[in-house]
């Protein structure tokens, strides 16, 4: 894994101190790493699908080159980082509801 540094003024974005810009971007990389993990159970379940209807070992060549894919993303912590150094990343808070 390759270290990169980080000019933390600008990795704070919008957000008011590093330690909200953190929880904002733990949070993006959570939700990025759901949607991986969703993509890769949908594409695996079609390979699953295939190899009930019969074709056995060529399936599991199939498996393995999925997850050999998925292998290669970048990890969602450096994709949510991405996105708060270009700005792409907006957050808002939620409204209090208490009386």
């Amino acid at each position: 894994m390759p270290i990169r540094p980080v000019d933390l003024k600008k990795a704070t974005g919008d957000a008011s101190s590093i330690y909200e810009a953190i929880v904002v971007m733990s949070r993006r990389a959570r939700q990025i790493n759901d949607e991986l993990k969703d993509s890769l159970h949908r594409r695996l379940e079609t390979v699953a699908s295939l190899s009930e209807e019969g074709e056995g070992e060529v399936t599991n060549f199939d498996q393995l080159e999925i997850s050999r894919e998925f292998d290669r993303f970048p990890k969602p912590t450096f994709l949510a980082l991405d996105e708060m150094l270009d700005g792409e990343l907006t957050f808002r808070y939620r409204e209090s509801t208490s009386a």
